[in-house]
């Protein structure tokens, strides 16, 4: 009998060390289970020659080394996807998307985005920057996000933009009937229209052959951009108005966001930081670089009565009702801080 017990007890013993190994070795077997590897499209306009592109590339490629497998990024340039407007349709619409494009779109939705980045504000990058980190702003990327919009970065700038026509312009009377190619967006209008342009709104892509055609007289942009896209073949001279500054927004689908893991999340938002900083590096080196070299080619550089100017587009800050009510006057007390700060060493 006792040895009958005995042989129970050790088949019983057996029975729940072979069930708790199983066990264990279920549970490892879990949690090496590979995280389901996502795929997201890039869009941006700019072409492969310019700096934000050239930029993008190396993000891209970081991500995607990083990610061991779990990140897939696709970058397509030129307009190649949708962008703009759609593009940005598409991140509110929870694609698996990231967006490279003027904040101006943004501005589609959160208005007070166009107020940030409004005509004639910003004298430098670093005042636009600390701009971007007051609570002001902060609280538009909060409304984004509401919007099923994250924001990963408003920080990628190419450059102030000039007007680019066959023209000396020092005046807004110079600017006088000339039809000037503007993105799709109301800021963009109101302030070509404002300095005294006709303003003409076409994707980028488009300008090329436009301004071959006489469909346009000229555009307005950054040098960056003016050397990259080869437009001095077409129109040789650069007024410094220096009226906006030119900056990209990335923007990535709330929807898509949540989806990622939190190593995912820290991986991207990483890299476009460091994507960021290369491309302002860049871009501040190139600038003077692409200016010595369009003057080279023939290209004419002049600067304009900037006074003039800016009390010509004073009016656009009255021309957005959905604008909130006294946006400016809280803008301009930001601004006035932050260059006492700069002037400080702050």
């Amino acid at each position: 009998m006792k040895k009958f017990l005995s042989l129970v007890l050790l088949s019983l013993f057996t029975f729940v060390l072979v069930a708790c190994g199983g066990e264990k070795k279920e549970t490892k077997a879990e949690s090496t289970t590979p995280v389901e590897k996502k795929v997201i499209k890039v869009s941006t306009k700019f072409v492969d020659d310019e700096q934000t592109a050239k930029s993008l590339v190396k993000v891209v490629e970081a991500v995607n080394a990083r990610s061991n497998g779990s990140l897939e990024l696709q970058l397509f340039t030129s307009g190649t996807l949708p962008y703009g407007k759609d593009g940005m349709e598409q991140v509110m619409n929870g694609a698996d998307w990231i967006l490279v494009d003027g904040l101006n779109f943004l501005g589609d939705h959160i208005p007070d985005y166009n107020a940030v980045t409004g005509p004639f504000l910003y004298q430098s990058f670093e005042e636009y920057f600390r701009m971007m980190k007051t609570p002001l702003v902060q609280d538009l990327n909060a409304q984004a996000y509401e919007k099923g919009i994250k924001i990963l970065s408003l920080d990628w700038v190419f450059g102030f933009r000039n007007m680019t026509t066959n023209k000396v312009i020092v005046t807004p009377e110079d600017m006088k009937g000339l039809k000037v190619r503007v993105p799709t967006s109301q800021l963009y209008t109101f302030t070509m229209e404002a300095m005294g342009a006709s303003p003409v709104a076409m994707p980028y892509p488009d300008t090329y052959a436009a301004l071959q055609q006489k469909v346009i007289d000229g555009l307005e942009g950054s040098v960056m951009s003016y050397y990259g896209t080869k437009q001095y073949e077409n129109v040789k001279n650069v007024a410094r108005t220096r009226h906006l500054l030119g900056v990209s927004a990335v923007t990535i689908s709330r929807k898509l966001w949540e989806s990622l893991t939190d190593e995912q999340r820290t991986i991207i938002q990483e890299e476009f930081d460091k994507g960021t900083a290369d491309n302002l590096a860049e871009t501040e080196k190139l600038e003077k670089q692409y200016e010595e070299e369009l003057i080279k080619l023939g290209v004419q550089f002049n600067d304009v009565d900037a006074e003039a100017f800016r009390k010509a587009a004073a009016v656009v800050f009255t021309q957005f009702p959905k604008w909130t009510p006294g946006v400016y006057d809280k803008i301009m007390e930001n601004l006035a801080q932050i260059r006492e700060d700069i002037k400080n060493g702050k």
